[in-house]
């Protein structure tokens, strides 16, 4: 075989390798991508074009290769429409399904005066042998309607090309690129039947095919390196930058297709190099949003945005094509306001205004809580009762405003006793009442004997005044078992019959439940 004619044809199986990869990576990795569907039918025409184009070079005869240039013809008039549509669809751009339709008309029309070309002569007015050429390659003498075929091939690529172009104005230089890289792909046979068209081709080659090759890198270099047919440039801009939530799309193969700029604020971890990564490496430094987002459940959930903590809610929204899920838009929705005022009021419904401890309904919640947690696993509990001596007379004598100075000095005391675990709350008047997980009885008198020491050694200071202060607590502890049902009002009602056996006994005392029972 001729070396010149070797060249062209290894060329010409490079842009049908090239393009029958494309194929198949558009069809089973991104599957289902804006300009997904008719830029696979593209590069598989394209591919079928390309080989037979590499065949009739090949063949020796004028027979075999007019048998290849009609198979040639298959597929050829159909790449430009595909085009247009794969455009089309990637820029967001819908066309009437009638005009669809009406694209194909030329195409078939084609179809059917090429192959039957021998009748009328109406699309080649001749086909022979180029003279004094080192291989064989067709001479073509075109008729009429060949111009209209290469007419609507003209129009179909400019449109396309002007279709794309339209969308540089993206303020992104990966959609920039994106657009670029895929209409310089365009371009390029647009170029080639230039030269082949005015007699300018080596040999009268067809460049067409030829070109494909080098239409195809840049098709590739587009796909896989700024992942053109993930998400539309089009919906991005609208969908994305102009909304004041985090917005993040996953396509249906857990891969990171964009984000916007204030999901990327929330999660610094997403950088624009990690488009096209798994979310699992994305996220792999953040398991436990990495499983909310696993499990596609909504939630709430707490990031870091600017050195503060904010509240996020998660919301997952399937994006569909058609009939069928091709990824998930996920958004993270600020209700840091929200949340705030939610807890703004859950506190004052669950706090007592004056002292600020829990008033008597929300102790017994968490009290409960407490438990219930030991009717499971077992554990030693102690409930503490104590009042302000002689609080009537208090009032009487220095006035109310005094009375709740004292309530509040006597609640911050006491509270800084205690500890985390530990629950305390105004019980009523001048009671207050404590839960100690974990306190047997040992450490729960301790406990309340300093307690009462501290407030019956310190003083309030009201005006000219001077206030001394003591209080009286009632001592009740259990041991639970695995299994045993609640005793919480029991222990209640026995701390308190301790603590009334400590006022009556003189009062700034503390009683526990089991002297009390041997006093009585």
């Amino acid at each position: 075989m001729n070396h010149e004619a070797l060249f062209y044809i290894t060329v010409v199986v490079i842009a049908g390798i090239l393009s029958l990869f494309l194929c198949f990576y558009t069809r089973f990795v991104i599957k289902d991508g804006p300009g997904v569907k008719p830029y696979f039918y593209l590069t598989l025409f394209s591919s079928v074009f390309t080989f037979a184009y590499a065949l009739e070079l090949a063949s020796p005869s004028l027979e075999q290769m007019r048998f290849w240039l009609r198979i040639e013809y298959l597929v050829l008039p159909f790449i430009p429409v595909f085009s247009l549509f794969m455009c089309l669809e990637y820029a967001g751009k819908k066309i009437p399904q009638w005009i669809s339709y009406l694209l194909f008309v030329i195409p078939i029309l084609t179809i059917f005066f090429h192959n039957t070309n021998e009748l009328h002569h109406f699309y080649y007015s001749s086909i022979g042998l180029q003279p004094d050429t080192p291989f064989p390659v067709l001479k073509l003498e075109w008729g009429p309607w060949f111009y209209v075929h290469s007419i609507f091939v003209f129009l179909c690529l400019m449109y396309s090309i002007i279709v794309l172009l339209l969308q540089l104005k993206l303020p992104l230089f990966r959609f920039r690129m994106q657009i670029i890289t895929m209409a310089a792909g365009l371009v390029i046979p647009i170029i080639a039947n230039h030269f082949y068209l005015n007699g300018l081709s080596p040999h009268g080659i067809d460049l067409g095919p030829v070109s494909m090759s080098a239409s195809f890198l840049f098709h590739g270099a587009a796909i896989l390196s700024y992942q053109v047919f993930n998400v539309s440039p089009i919906a991005r801009e609208t969908v994305f930058e102009n909304m004041r939530d985090g917005v993040m799309v996953i396509n249906q193969n857990g891969v990171l297709v964009d984000f916007n700029q204030t999901m990327k604020q929330m999660l610094p971890a997403l950088k624009s190099k990690k488009i096209g990564n798994r979310i699992e490496d994305v996220l792999r430094n953040n398991p436990s949003l990495l499983a909310v987002l696993k499990e596609e459940k909504e939630c709430e959930e707490r990031v870091l945005l600017n050195n503060q903590w904010i509240h996020v809610q998660i919301r997952f929204s399937t994006l569909w094509n058609k009939t069928k899920g091709i990824g998930q838009i996920i958004t993270f929705a600020d209700i840091t306001d929200r949340v705030r005022i939610q807890e703004k009021l859950q506190y004052l419904a669950s706090t007592d205004g004056l002292t600020k401890l829990f008033n008597r309904c929300h102790f017994h919640s968490r009290a409960d809580d407490i438990f219930k947690r030991y009717e499971q696993d077992g554990g030693v509990v102690a409930i503490v009762m104590l009042d302000i001596d002689h609080f009537k007379s208090i009032n009487d004598t220095f006035g109310h405003i005094a009375g709740d100075t004292v309530l509040q000095h006597t609640a911050k005391l006491i509270k800084d006793c205690l500890t985390e675990k530990d629950v305390i709350g105004r019980y009523g008047g001048e009671e207050f009442i404590i839960c100690l997980p974990q306190h047997t009885r040992e450490d729960a008198l301790a406990l309340s004997e300093r307690m009462r020491n501290r407030l019956r050694e310190s003083s309030i200071t009201i005006g000219d005044e001077t206030i001394s202060v003591t209080a009286s607590f009632g001592v009740s502890v259990t041991s639970i078992s695995p299994g045993d049902p609640s005793c919480k009002d029991l222990l209640i009602q026995q701390a308190d019959t301790a603590l009334y056996k400590a006022k009556r006994s003189g009062r700034n005392r503390v009683i526990l439940f089991e002297e009390a029972k041997q006093y009585s």
